[in-house]
């Protein structure tokens, strides 16, 4: 009897290492699989904006992902989103990600979110208000994705230190014929001041090789007074070069975020060189900064002010345009996976016949994997 249990424990050790392979295999082979629901109605239309006035169908996503091996792992993400009474599909994402270099070297390549910023390598569904800032959404499409290839480095320091490096096609920026349109490059430092507080800054440059006279003057036939290229996933306004800095500062009692958290945010973006025709003072500029505090686990409350001046191409010359926006919070969170937000906004503006005030209510639902939001 003892032999005959010796020799199932012996068959069971060496059957064991299969076992495991073959279950790791099944997961790989069963991708997680996430969807978000974005929904809201607005009361008017604003200025440069890409949500339409009435009820509409926000950022829905469709997101798989999966490690492929012990070296690569991909995602693939789809968005459905209303605009001008018509439903679009949209692939935002489809890259593969190596995950096993060496010197914490990391390399994505296929269509991806540009880390260039703060907010723009985050999903909008991460956002704390309904939609990006006015300067975001003029000189970046709200966010900037695109076809190419990055090369992240994350340094060996005490505190957090990463640089990296890409390159696009360009085609969502500007129209043109280079096949390497757009290089960027930023790099990103942050750590803890204390148990409670956290900080991160960074800087980013893009250098957009595609815009030419010729990218601007298709906006001649256009209306100027309104508010040109209002598709979410192009950028209205562009310069040869696009600078942009960040600042980012976080508390929460104890480090325990779940309970409570200030965090407040802002960032600058300057783009020059717009075509052949611009001087030093053709330039696009703007800014924000927002305040947004979780007073209870499941509500919260911010307000965020931006202003954005902008240069709108006439053939030879330019007509100037100015923005300011304040927006005004609350928002409820059932859970990691529900959030109902209120929003109020208000508009100033010099050059946009849509700017004006208005009301939301948006909600934002997932369900399946659901990963952990960056800093």
């Amino acid at each position: 009897m003892t032999h005959r249990y010796i020799g199932a424990s012996a068959l069971a050790l060496a059957l064991f290492p299969l076992a495991t392979i073959q279950a790791n295999q099944a997961n790989e082979l069963n991708p997680d699989v996430s969807v978000i629901l974005d929904g809201y109605y607005k009361q008017n239309q604003t200025a440069l904006s890409h949500r339409d006035q009435g009820f509409g169908l926000g950022h829905t996503e469709l997101s798989l992902s999966s490690p492929i091996d012990d070296l690569f792992e991909g995602r693939l993400t789809a968005v459905l989103e209303d605009h001008e009474g018509e439903t679009e599909l949209e692939l935002e994402e489809a890259f593969l990600q190596t995950t096993g270099m060496p010197y914490n070297l990391s390399v994505r390549g296929g269509r991806f979110l540009s880390q260039v910023g703060y907010l723009n390598s985050r999903h909008l569904h991460e956002d704390d208000f309904v939609e990006r800032p006015a300067v975001y959404r003029a000189l970046l499409g709200s966010h900037y994705f695109d076809d190419g290839l990055r090369l992240n480095l994350l340094l060996p320091t005490p505190f957090y230190w990463q640089i990296g490096a890409e390159a696009f096609d360009g085609g969502r920026l500007s129209e043109g014929d280079e096949d390497i349109g757009v290089y960027t490059v930023n790099t990103r430092v942050g750590g803890d001041l204390s148990r409670s507080q956290s900080w991160q800054a960074g800087f980013s440059y893009l250098n957009n090789r595609q815009t030419h006279s010729e990218a601007h003057e298709e906006h001649d036939d256009h209306d100027h007074e309104g508010d040109h290229c209002g598709h979410s996933h192009g950028a209205g306004y562009t310069g040869e070069n696009l600078y942009i800095t960040d600042l980012v500062w976080k508390w929460a009692p104890g480090g325990n975020n779940r309970q409570q958290q200030l965090t407040l945010s802002g960032e600058y973006l300057y783009a020059d060189n717009l075509n052949e025709h611009a001087t030093s003072n053709d330039v696009h500029e703007g800014w924000y900064a927002s305040a947004v505090y979780q007073f209870a686990p499941q509500w919260s409350t911010g307000a965020r002010y931006g202003q954005v001046e902008l240069q709108d191409a006439h053939g030879d010359h330019f007509h100037h345009q100015e923005l300011k926006e304040t927006d005004v919070m609350l928002a409820w969170s059932r859970s990691h996976f529900s959030t109902v937000r209120l929003q109020y906004t208000h508009q100033e503006a010099e050059g946009f016949e849509q700017a004006d005030n208005t009301v939301m209510l948006q909600y934002v639902m997932s369900f399946g994997a659901h990963g952990a939001h960056g800093f």
